[in-house]
């Protein structure tokens, strides 16, 4: 979700597509959340590992 939303970040800011932009930065912020909560021992999604 991380290389995804840094994949249409990047995309967005090249072809000047805001829309692009937007998608890429909240995947972003949600794969480091999720990373950092599984990272920490807790349940993300029911799951004890995110991979």
């Amino acid at each position: 979700m991380i290389i995804l939303g840094a994949i249409l970040l990047i995309l967005g800011l090249v072809l000047g597509i805001s829309l692009l932009t937007t998608i890429g930065v909240i995947l972003l912020v949600i794969g480091v959340v999720l990373a950092l909560v599984g990272g920490m021992g807790r349940p993300v999604g029911g799951r004890r590992h995110w991979y």
